[in-house]
C-alpha cells in the first residue's frame, strides 16, 4: 500500500478511519476467523456461512490492500491460497475483544 496516497484518502476522524478499514460486517468476521492463525479461502468461506465467493474475494482483496492481511498463493494443483493477518491486522485484537465483551454483556442484559 502506498503510504502517501493512503494518508490522503483517509478521513480526518480516527474513528471514521477505523470504520473505513473494518466497518463492514464481513471484514470484522474475517478478522475474527484469522486471529487464531492462517486460514485457506475455503475454510474462511465455510466458517463465514452465507457470504458469497464474490463478496469474500472483494473483502479479502480490500483488507490485503489496506495492509491488514497477506495472501500467499502456492503453486500446487489445485492452487492453494492462504490468508494471514499482518502485525497491523493482529493489532485489532483488542477492538474485537471489546466488541465480543460488549456483545456478551448486551445479550446477558436481555435475559
Amino acid at each position: 500500500m502506498n503510504e502517501p496516497n493512503a494518508a490522503r484518502t483517509l478521513p480526518p476522524c480516527p474513528v471514521e478511519t477505523t470504520l473505513s478499514l473494518i466497518g463492514d460486517k464481513w471484514k470484522v468476521l474475517i478478522l475474527r476467523e484469522l486471529l487464531p492463525g492462517t486460514r485457506r479461502f475455503g475454510e474462511l468461506k465455510r466458517s463465514l456461512g452465507s457470504v458469497s465467493q464474490k463478496v469474500l474475494t472483494a473483502q479479502l482483496r480490500a483488507m490485503e490492500e489496506s495492509g491488514l492481511l497477506t495472501r500467499t498463493v502456492y503453486a500446487e494443483v489445485p492452487p492453494r491460497v492462504e490468508y494471514t493477518l499482518t502485525e497491523l491486522g493482529r493489532s485489532l485484537r483488542p477492538i474485537l475483544d471489546a466488541m465480543r465483551l460488549w456483545g456478551e454483556e448486551y445479550r446477558a442484559s436481555l435475559g
